[in-house]
C-alpha cells in the first residue's frame, strides 16, 4: 500500500488514472466483514462523487448510508427474499467469461451480506416510472450513475470494495418505508455493500475485444 494519504488522513493506493478504472470490480468474496469502514472516509468518497456531471447540472443525488446492525439485518433479509428466487431462474448471475464464478460470489454475498461493514443506497431526487418518458429518464440516470460510479473509483483508491446490486429495487417501497426516504420524491438506484477488501490486488477482468462490440458511422 502506498504511503500517500486522503486529505482526511487516510491511506490511498497510489494507483494512476487507468488502474482505478481498470480494477475497480464487483467485490463480494473478498469484503472484509470485520473491519470497521470511519464515516469520514465514506464521506471523502462521497465529496469526489459530487465532482462527477449531472444533467443541466442540477446535483440531484442523494446518499443514504446504513451502518446500524438491525437495520443491515432487515435489508439483507430483503435482498434474499429476491436473490434466491432469481438464482434458481434461467437469469441466474453468469457470464461467458466468469462462468459460475458470478453466481458463487454473488451467493456468498447474500449470505452474508449484513456482515458488510456499510451498506449504500444512493437516491436520484425524482420519482421514475414506467411511464417515465426516455428522454427524462436518460437525463436522470445520466446524472445520478456517474456519481455512484465515481464514488467506486474514489472508494478503490482507498482500499475498499463495492458491488453493484439492484434486487431490493423489487421491494423499492419496503426499503423506503425501512428507511423513512419519501418514495414519492426519491428514486433508489441500488444497494450496495462497502468494505476494505481482504487485499488490494484486483487484475483486469476478462472481456471481449473492444472492436467485436464497435460500429462506426451505422449499425451494419
Amino acid at each position: 500500500m502506498s504511503d500517500q494519504l486522503t486529505p482526511a488522513g487516510f491511506p490511498r493506493l497510489g494507483l494512476t488514472a487507468d488502474e482505478v478504472l481498470t480494477t475497480t470490480r464487483a467485490v463480494r468474496k473478498r469484503l472484509d466483514f470485520d473491519r470497521p469502514v470511519p464515516r469520514e472516509l465514506i464521506t471523502e468518497c462521497v465529496e469526489i462523487a459530487h465532482q462527477s456531471p449531472s444533467g443541466s447540472n442540477t446535483q440531484r443525488w442523494r446518499w443514504v448510508f446504513v451502518d446500524d446492525p438491525a437495520t443491515k439485518l432487515a435489508i439483507a433479509e430483503i435482498y434474499r427474499k429476491h436473490f434466491f428466487v432469481y438464482a434458481e431462474t434461467s437469469g441466474k448471475p453468469k457470464s461467458e467469461q466468469a462462468g459460475d464464478a458470478v453466481q458463487q460470489s454473488a451467493t456468498y454475498l447474500a449470505e452474508h451480506f449484513e456482515k458488510v461493514p456499510v451498506m449504500m443506497i444512493p437516491l436520484l431526487a425524482d420519482r421514475m416510472t414506467d411511464a417515465t418518458p426516455v428522454a427524462r429518464q436518460a437525463s436522470r440516470w445520466g446524472s445520478i450513475l456517474p456519481g455512484v460510479w465515481s464514488f467506486m473509483l474514489a472508494a478503490r483508491e482507498r482500499g475498499l470494495g463495492t458491488a453493484w446490486t439492484t434486487m431490493t429495487l423489487q421491494s423499492e417501497r419496503e426499503m423506503a418505508e425501512l428507511l423513512n426516504i419519501p418514495y414519492d420524491e426519491y428514486t433508489q438506484a441500488g444497494l450496495f455493500p462497502v468494505a476494505y477488501t481482504i487485499g488490494t490486488d484486483f487484475k483486469l477482468a476478462k472481456r471481449p475485444p473492444a472492436d467485436n462490440v464497435i460500429r462506426w458511422n451505422a449499425w451494419s
